[in-house]
């Protein structure tokens, strides 16, 4: 397809295409589509992935930001298929898709999948489930447990939220060009609620990536990286409200402990 039209994948833009139709089905299944459910395809590339999204009857709203590729897409026609030329770490995925809640399906750049998590944090509230191609180490740190070395900040802040299982791994040879590492197919499913309440959401952010800031570090030491969060006494003061060590480093700490540290330094109440 690419030299029929003359073109190339653009490494600077992260492109390796999956083309391989068993691989693009199993994604397709995963998401759990029906007919008339709002589907952002992230990178939607060459519409491989794209023309399994539009056979399950859903709505389809296919966006790429390579201007050669719109032309590919554009191809494709189908009454529930709409493209759209944006930057997959930049949307509104509601206003994109013109209703809510929207499923978020992608095969996405390595180099975009942190802001894409981020962007899935910010607009919970417009999201179902996703279903993502990560480079498998990042879908290790996403399924941590609490204790690992790949347990993180992305660990903590989907968790919260998010029940993240991974599907199934593929390898570099389905990919055109192959990259260097393999890759994950996860889920993320939004929760009815949070695994547990906080009061602030922005600062339970700040205070996991402190924690993080210093992963060798005990977490009173670790924490002194945000002076936002408050002075060496608050958090100390935090800490024993929580029932924390001082001495605990942040991969031990589960999501449910940095819920109820970031409550405690509101004071006893």
């Amino acid at each position: 397809m690419l030299r029929s039209r003359g073109l190339r994948a653009k490494g600077s833009w992260g492109q390796n295409f999956l083309d391989d139709p068993s691989a693009l089905q199993r994604i397709a299944e995963a998401a759990e589509l029906a007919a008339g459910d709002a589907v952002i395809e992230l990178g939607a590339g060459l519409g491989h992935l794209t023309r399994c999204l539009v056979a399950t009857g859903a709505q389809v709203t296919a966006v790429e930001r390579d201007p050669d590729l719109l032309q590919v897409l554009e191809e494709l026609r189908a009454d529930n298929l709409r493209v759209v030329c944006a930057n997959a770490a930049h949307l509104s995925f509601a206003e994109v898709a013109g209703k809510k809640p929207v499923i978020v399906v992608g095969n996405i750049p390595f180099q975009l999948t942190s802001p894409i998590l981020f962007e899935l944090l910010d607009q919970r509230a417009d999201v179902s489930r996703a279903v993502l191609t990560v480079q498998k180490e990042v879908a290790d740190r996403l399924t941590a447990d609490p204790g690992g070395r790949d347990y993180g900040i992305l660990s903590v802040l989907l968790g919260l939220h998010f029940e993240v299982r991974a599907l199934f791994d593929l390898s570099p040879g389905l990919f055109h060009p192959p990259p260097k590492v393999s890759s994950t197919v996860v889920r993320l499913d939004l929760l009815e609620r949070p695994r547990a309440p906080v009061i602030d959401e922005e600062r339970f952010r700040r205070l996991v990536k402190a924690a993080f800031a210093r992963r060798r570090k005990q977490i009173s030491n670790s924490l002194k990286s945000d002076p936002s969060l408050g002075a060496p006494a608050t958090m100390a003061q935090a800490l024993r409200r929580a029932h924390i060590e001082h001495s605990r480093r942040a991969e031990t700490l589960s999501v449910e402990e940095f819920a109820t540290l970031e409550r405690a330094l509101e004071g006893p109440g």
